[in-house]
């Protein structure tokens, strides 16, 4: 079932790495495959394909054959039969030479069968081509018997509360949650195009549940692991990592949802509030947990870690945890301990109105954000059991002072439209200024009062494509190779052009939970370790994250800044950009965020 994700998303993150990729994919499927893994970086050049030796034309020859299409930069094969088989190299012949790219594509013999118990949820995958522009959303059906099917509605469609979710709409991923699974369901599920291009079969099969009794809380708690080496040189390295593939996975997932508005959160909040979640998480949910969260199965350092981060990011970034729970529910004392051990965060009970509560919270949150969110939620449930909460407040000033002269400009928006600024300018101002090439885009460095700093990122061009190339690009590896390349670069003197904004944004954390694999959070998950009741279940989840550049410096619940300079020593991100505030000290991101308007 995962194999045509492996096509649609990791050609463009291992393409540089290797002249020769292995694909593998089932039969009636859509594969395409990309000359190489930019347009742009190639553009002008005479390109041909061939398979296994002979040409690709602009028709298919026969059924399961491929075809060129957009300008011969893709091979298109729609529908994968066991002929499309083979060898397919691209040849593209530049000015300064030539470019091969060759895939082996290896067809799976068999349907793709996907096998799930009765009463669980499901994902049936299903991928758009990259060059189909324009994204309309995929057309589902069940097919009921030989030669009929029946069309899938949506909650997309319909508006209403449907078996049926479109997890991300009008994006290139088109897979499916289908709910509460019963024996009717199982049977052959089509995924196709508008325009009819089947994507993907997959025959689904629904066993029935094991009839022993379900474990219960009461009599099945894990115990949490001692870290047994909390001064190994191996852990501190791994939550980094960790940390960072976890700050790009979640920018993907986020920049996706909103592809063209203002972008900010803070990953450091979202990734400690979900390790605090794995102190009471046990079986397959503190597995998914660790998964979302990029650690190792069984990584018992992590609370530990996630500790000694938080003491070293030291005054610039307070970061607070706390917990509100029912007085009728039985909270595990072990959760209590470790959550003041580990999080600082101490249980308090709820109080006996939902207004009351509400306004404790929001109080709390507050307090903890220097009054920048006042309002995290609207309402506390009268059924609510249990609240776990994180906020993040950092401030750090400019270690070079930007001029207090006042001064305005225009930033110039994706689609050409301008707005007229105040800006925070200097016309020698020290900076280090850096094109990287990983990321395709000029980077300069800010250095921020307790070692941190703050990273614009400006791509080649003011378009929305050429911001979209540049984030493509932000994985983990390029992150930090950037990180190390600028942190080598002596600052120079540099005129500096920045809009000051203030930037106030919420983030559908419903729908991040589910992308980063956490649905059954929200049906009922393993949480002994945290009560001994056994039917919590995740009700709302919410994040906000507020910042400020002014003439002082950074201050922030979530960041993000881009960077561009000409042959004159210049850095004017007067036109969309990324930022990251990063903590030099802990080596880890604090806030990412997106300048599309100001």
């Amino acid at each position: 079932m995962k194999q045509q994700v492996i096509v649609y998303l990791l050609l463009q993150l291992t393409f540089e790495l290797a002249a020769c990729m292995s694909i593998r994919t089932p039969k009636g499927s859509t594969v395409e495959l990309p000359c190489y893994s930019s347009e742009n970086d190639i553009t002008g050049a005479n390109i041909t394909w061939t398979f296994n030796g002979q040409s690709i034309g602009a028709s298919p020859q026969s059924d399961g054959s491929a075809k060129v299409v957009k300008n011969d930069f893709y091979v298109s094969i729609s529908p994968v039969t066991a002929a499309s088989q083979g060898e397919y190299v691209c040849l593209a012949v530049l000015e300064q030479g030539m470019v091969t790219t060759t895939y082996s594509l290896t067809v799976e013999s068999l349907l793709t069968t996907v096998k799930i118990q009765e009463n669980s949820d499901v994902l049936l995958p299903c991928y758009l081509p990259p060059s189909s522009g324009v994204i309309s959303n995929a057309l589902w059906f069940k097919e009921s018997s030989v030669g009929k099917r029946k069309r899938l509605q949506t909650e997309e469609e319909s508006g209403t509360q449907e078996k049926i979710e479109l997890i991300s709409p009008n994006e290139l991923d088109q897979t499916i949650m289908v709910r509460n699974i019963k024996m009717e369901d199982a049977g052959l599920y089509i995924c196709e195009s508008a325009d009819g291009q089947r994507l993907i079969s997959i025959q689904l099969e629904v066993e029935a549940p094991p009839t022993s009794l379900p474990i219960s809380c009461q009599d099945h708690v894990e115990e949490l692991e001692p870290c047994l080496d909390e001064n190994s040189r191996t852990d501190e390295p791994i939550l980094r990592e960790s940390l960072t593939e976890f700050a790009m996975k979640l920018y993907s997932y986020i920049t996706q949802d909103n592809p063209s508005k203002n972008t900010l959160f803070s990953p450091i909040s979202i990734s400690a509030i979900l390790s605090h979640l794995l102190l009471g998480a046990s079986g397959k949910t503190r597995k998914a947990i660790e998964r979302a969260i990029c650690v190792p199965h069984d990584f018992n350092c992590i609370h530990f870690q996630m500790k000694k981060q938080k003491e070293k990011m030291g005054e610039s970034l307070q970061m607070a945890s706390q917990i509100y729970y029912n007085s009728q529910m039985n909270l595990s004392e072990s959760f209590s301990r470790l959550s003041v051990q580990y999080y600082g965060a101490k249980p308090t009970k709820l109080l006996e109105s939902s207004e009351e509560n509400t306004h404790m919270i929001n109080s709390w949150v507050a307090n903890m954000t220097n009054n920048r969110i006042r309002n995290l939620i609207n309402e506390v449930s009268p059924s609510a059991q249990l609240i776990l909460l994180n906020a993040v407040s950092f401030s750090g000033q400019w270690k070079f002072m930007f001029s207090e002269k006042p001064k305005k400009g225009y930033f110039i928006k994706h689609n050409g439209d301008m707005s007229r600024v105040a800006l925070l300018h200097h016309s020698k101002y020290m900076a280090a200024t850096s094109y990287v090439v990983e990321l395709k885009a000029q980077v300069a460095r800010f250095a921020l009062s307790g070692d941190n700093s703050l990273y614009i990122l400006l791509p080649n061009a003011n378009t929305l494509s050429a911001l979209q190339q540049v984030e493509e690009r932000m994985t983990d590896v390029n992150i930090r190779l950037m990180i190390n390349q600028l942190q080598t670069v002596s600052p120079q003197t540099t005129e500096v052009s920045l809009p000051q904004i203030k930037l106030d944004v919420e983030t559908n954390m419903n729908n991040l939970i589910k992308k980063l694999g956490l649905s059954s959070l929200f049906e009922g998950a393993r949480l002994c370790g945290l009560s001994s009741n056994s039917d919590l279940v995740l009700d709302e989840a919410k994040h906000k994250a507020f910042m400020a550049l002014t003439e002082r410096g950074v201050e922030a619940s979530a960041a993000s800044s881009l960077a561009f300079s000409r042959s004159f020593p210049t850095f004017n991100a007067l036109r969309p950009f990324i930022m990251l505030v990063w903590s030099d000290r802990a080596d880890v991101p604090l806030f990412i965020g997106r300048v599309m308007e100001v």
